[in-house]
């Protein structure tokens, strides 16, 4: 398509500008704006109405002068340049290379906005990816293909579960190729230093991409960052046959920008103010994780947001627990504790765990194990919850048990610290070791063959 030049500049309202008497202008179109002093600044299209575009600007508007600034339309939208050198490398949240090892001689380009992925392409997510992390592993198992995200708040160390996932996720018993895509939006400067060094010191950044965006970058930005990420992994995928796990954080400060873009465009707002439409503008970003039949590659898709003022119901978490399948809660009553990582189980949810597990996959007691883990939890917490309320001596003898399995779980299992990498062997073992303080009578969830094979396996 033919570029197209406009000395038609009329208005600029925050970051949104007016050029008028277009022709053949589409939406989501790039648009260069060209300063008198040779400076370009950079935007795109969000509408047209009849010979009139809006332009939202990435950067601020500062120094344009509507007299003498030139809008270029180029024909295409926002394009990621992409080749196999892209891993290991660290971009802005525009796709520029902040790495100091020069740009990206791109084998291919593509629209950040990708394509619909036809829903009958889909295969069904049945592999088990292991984190490393007990809690997901064990009880929230993740799959590839799956879009798991993890529900947190401010202050709650998530950045450093991010980074344990990122470092740790590999797909079992297999040789294919695996990569992380990272994809930091509205982050701060000392948490993106934290992710890149942390990457750097244990070799993960290898295998991993990432895109960050910070907090004293343009808002507007913030809306590119996340589709920068995801293109960039269906690259990896789709083009090179790796398996995938895209990790966005934090989702949060990606809404806000679109609350602030609707709100400058002057549109009637939903709830709690933000733009009725953002259930499709998440979906249009989660549903590009998946499997496709006859293909080697997957993306798998972890989205971290912060919950404000650590309310589940709000819009964000809300919209994107309806089109995601689960959810990772990370909890401040255990980081409280200090327990690390605070991943609180008996709310999280991983929809698919049931395809991830058993044999062949993780082992063939894993079913069994993780549903009575949840129930003795459970029940360890009810009686917890009595004692503090009647006293020791209100509990039975096997609630007293129950209670000291509820305080093992949590100081064992849960909390492994963040540097620590356990296979799902360990995990599982680590799960008998704890049912173990249990009598064999109140197993009732573990079939009698796992119970002989691994109950009283290293039992005194």
């Amino acid at each position: 398509m033919a570029v197209k030049e406009y000395k038609t500049i009329t208005e600029i309202v925050g970051p949104l500008m007016l050029v008028e008497k277009v022709e053949g202008v589409k939406f989501d179109e790039l648009v260069e704006i060209r300063l008198a002093d040779g400076t370009k600044k950079f935007g795109r299209v969000l509408e047209i109405d009849n010979d009139v575009a809006v332009v939202q600007l990435f950067e601020g508007s500062q120094g344009i002068k509507i007299d003498d600034a030139k809008a270029v339309f180029l024909g295409h939208g926002i394009e990621l340049s992409l080749s196999p050198d892209i891993l290991g490398r660290v971009f802005d949240g525009m796709g520029s290379p902040i790495d100091g090892k020069g740009n990206i001689i791109a084998d291919v380009k593509r629209d950040i906005n990708g394509q619909p992925l036809n829903p009958v392409a889909r295969d069904y997510p049945n592999e088990f990816i292991q984190t490393g992390i007990s809690a997901i592993d064990g009880l929230n198992t993740l799959v590839r293909g799956q879009k798991l995200p993890i529900f947190s708040a401010s202050g709650l160390p998530h950045s450093r579960l991010a980074a344990q996932i990122a470092r740790q996720a590999t797909v079992l018993n297999s040789d294919e190729p695996f990569a992380v895509v990272f994809g930091a939006i509205g982050i701060t400067f000392e948490e993106a230093e934290y992710f890149v060094e942390d990457f750097r010191r244990t070799g993960a950044i290898e295998r991993t991409v990432m895109f960050m965006n910070l907090a004293n970058d343009p808002a507007v930005e913030r809306i590119a960052t996340p589709r920068m990420a995801i293109t960039a992994a269906e690259y990896l995928s789709e083009d090179l046959g790796m398996h995938v796990l895209v990790i966005l954080t934090d989702l949060t400060n990606y809404a806000e920008s679109l609350r602030e873009i609707s709100a400058a465009r002057k549109e009637v707002p939903g709830r709690r103010g933000y733009p009725g439409y953002m259930y499709t503008d998440l979906a249009s970003l989660y549903e590009r994780a998946g499997r496709i039949k006859d293909m080697p590659g997957s993306i798998t898709q972890i989205p971290i947001l912060t919950m404000p003022e650590e309310d589940i119901t709000h819009p964000i978490p809300d919209l994107t627990g309806y089109i995601t399948e689960g959810q990772i809660i990370v909890s401040r009553q255990l980081a409280l504790k200090n327990l690390t990582p605070p991943i609180d189980v008996l709310p999280s949810l991983s929809r698919l765990k049931d395809k991830g597990i058993g044999k062949g996959k993780t082992r063939e007691d894993h079913a069994d194990v993780m549903n009575q883990m949840f129930s003795s939890y459970a029940r360890g917490k009810e009686a917890k919850e009595l004692s503090q309320i009647l006293g020791d001596a209100a509990l039975s003898d096997i609630d007293k048990l129950y209670a000291k399995f509820s305080d093992e779980f949590e100081k064992r299992y849960i909390s492994q610290g963040f540097e620590t990498n356990r296979t799902i062997f360990e995990t599982l073992d680590l799960s008998w070791e704890l049912l173990r303080i249990l009598p064999v009578s109140e197993l009732r969830r573990i079939s009698q063959k796992n119970i002989d094979k691994y109950y009283y396996k290293d039992k005194e």
